[in-house]
């Protein structure tokens, strides 16, 4: 198998434009391509749907009709491929043996996950969808050959019942996300926040603390990506998101923050934001939920922060002493190249694939 070119065809659940689908498959196709594994990628929900959630628009019915048409009939169609790599499961809200029904060849799976998605059945609102869907994620790990979560909990749920489970962490490219060469010496310094519409309910517990912060001109606070009827804050800076812009706008942040609620889903996050703060070079302060506690080394490149009192100290701490902040970020930026950069990551990944295909 490695005398010849593996052909693996990817399978998102979102485009490109989500961070899930860019950081776990897109961005692995060059380096793959490197070594030689050709990967194509199908998102099964397009980039305008995407956007529609980036908005806080409801998307179109016909929009996601469309989309589970096209999968379907890409399922039933595999033949030229040597390895299917699955992103947390083929058809959300199918139940799950209707979906691996659909995979009638004999084509090796590798699944494939940097969330909880489990937790969207087996913790629903709804009982009718917790009876009927607890277990949907289930068939799909069993017909894998193998498994990378994003982090330690996300593996203790897979492994039982995909043996071949491991830990790969969501990973930067080292290359585009670089630190910035000096920081402007006057005005206050910039908190700052990168998400979504979805993730914003995470920060609304600071934003008294944040807004006292800067109204003292203590701090400028900008969230990046926060959906268009949530900028409802006057005293922060809001900046749409965008692929173009976004490590631009992470570099002139000065501290880059992470509020989780402690919850199983929180628990599933794979600390994507913290990464990107500390490969630009910043100190970052976030709440001690998950591989939240590995990837922040309290005291070395941020702070971890449970009460209102913790994380008034540690921002305290951070916005008066320029000295500390360069020092935590460039103890960031060294984790980050060390154990979450692509290039780090890229043979491990081709190995599993490669393994899984053999």
């Amino acid at each position: 198998m490695t005398d010849r070119t593996l052909h693996v065809l990817a399978l998102g659940k979102y485009g490109e434009l989500a961070a899930s689908s860019r950081q776990r498959m897109v961005q692995y196709r060059r380096p793959l391509a490197a070594r030689g594994i050709d990967v194509e990628f199908e998102a099964l929900l397009s980039n305008d749907y995407v956007q529609s959630l980036a908005n806080e628009r409801r998307p179109s019915p016909l929009l996601l009709l469309h989309a589970y048409m096209q999968r379907i009939n890409r399922l039933v169609s595999l033949r030229r491929f040597d390895l299917l790599w699955v992103q947390n499961d083929l058809l959300p809200y199918v139940p799950g043996f209707l979906e691996t029904s659909l995979l009638r060849t004999t084509v090796p799976v590798v699944y494939d996950c940097d969330d909880a998605t489990f937790h969207s059945y087996d913790r629903h609102n709804n009982p009718f969808v917790r009876s009927l869907l607890a277990r949907k994620i289930q068939p799909l790990l069993r017909r894998a050959r193998a498994a990378m979560c994003g982090n330690e909990y996300l593996k203790a749920y897979v492994e039982k019942y995909c043996a071949n489970a491991s830990v790969v962490p969501t990973v930067v490219d080292t290359g585009v996300y670089l630190s910035r060469a000096s920081r402007p010496s006057s005005g206050p310094p910039t908190i700052g926040w990168v998400g979504s519409a979805s993730t914003w309910i995470y920060v609304k517990p600071l934003i008294p603390l944040l807004r006292q912060l800067a109204a003292a001109r203590k701090a400028t606070i900008r969230a990046v990506g926060v959906g268009a009827r949530s900028k409802t804050v006057p005293e922060f800076e809001f900046i749409d998101w965008s692929l173009a812009t976004e490590v631009h706008e992470i570099q002139g942040f000065d501290i880059g923050i992470m509020p989780l609620t402690d919850d199983d889903w929180s628990r599933g996050k794979c600390g994507y934001k913290l990464i990107q703060y500390m490969a630009c070079g910043l100190p970052v302060v976030a709440s001690p939920v998950g591989v939240n506690t590995r990837i922040v080394r309290h005291g070395q490149n941020g702070f971890l922060a449970s009460t209102e009192g913790e994380w008034k100290d540690a921002l305290a701490t951070l916005l008066s002493n320029p000295e500390l902040r360069a020092s935590m970020g460039e103890a960031g930026r060294a984790l980050v190249e060390n154990e979450y950069s692509l290039r780090g990551q890229a043979p491990r990944v081709a190995e599993i694939l490669r393994s899984a295909a053999a």
